[in-house]
């Protein structure tokens, strides 16, 4: 346990940090999980709205520092591919 005044602070203040990006992050797995089962479910329309919702919750936690810049970029990147696929396939 911290003994120092700095130190009890910085413990405080990184377990405020953790809660809030495991907050972040789980609201953008979620995103990510609705698009998966649109896909897995064919539905053209569903998978395209739901990508749309689910770029800027992925840029979101990006910009929050949660994720890095290039994580989310290649999030964002592959999941948009397979919904083009899909449409293609269709």
């Amino acid at each position: 346990m911290a003994n120092h005044k700095s130190a009890e602070k910085r413990n405080r203040q990184s377990q405020v940090r953790r809660l809030r990006n495991r907050a972040n992050k789980t609201r953008m797995r979620n995103a990510i999980k609705t698009v998966d089962a649109a896909i897995d479910a064919g539905s053209q329309e569903d998978a395209r709205v739901a990508l749309h919702a689910a770029i800027p919750v992925i840029a979101k936690t990006a910009s929050k520092g949660t994720i890095h810049k290039k994580n989310a970029s290649r999030k964002v990147s592959r999941l948009t591919k397979r919904v083009n696929k899909m449409q293609a396939v269709a």
